[in-house]
């Protein structure tokens, strides 16, 4: 089953949706992590077998500079950030990817298109 760990970015919205869809899902902040470095988040990702949900754009480049082949990361570059919204989209994205994140990727989310790349990066 799939585990997702939520970035303080995304609202615990999104941690009850996937919960009520009988994912595991947790925030950084119910772990401790809310002051940790973004590499410190991916490492316990990585570590712990989580999927990473994020709107920040520099865990791409932890993923490129690293090479490693987990966690997947999904990243909402939304212009309407509304939990709704990113909650639509996560849907969309487990449903399409559920392989491609079992198996480690990177996927970016905008309204007009859903980039993904297998890791690792090259």
């Amino acid at each position: 089953m799939m585990k997702f760990l939520i970035d303080l970015c995304l609202s615990p919205k999104t941690k009850e949706f996937l919960r009520s869809n009988n994912y595991e899902a947790i925030r950084v902040d119910e772990i401790k992590l809310e002051r940790a470095t973004d590499r410190e988040i991916f490492e316990y990702a990585a570590e712990n077998d989580y999927i990473l949900l994020t709107a920040d754009l520099d865990f791409s480049q932890i993923l490129s500079f690293l090479k490693y082949n987990k966690p997947s990361v999904v990243i909402f570059r939304l212009e309407i950030p509304s939990p709704e919204h990113i909650n639509k989209y996560l849907k969309k994205i487990i449903n399409q990817f559920y392989e491609d994140l079992e198996s480690g990727a990177i996927i970016i989310v905008k309204e007009d298109k859903i980039r993904i790349r297998k890791l690792p990066i090259e």
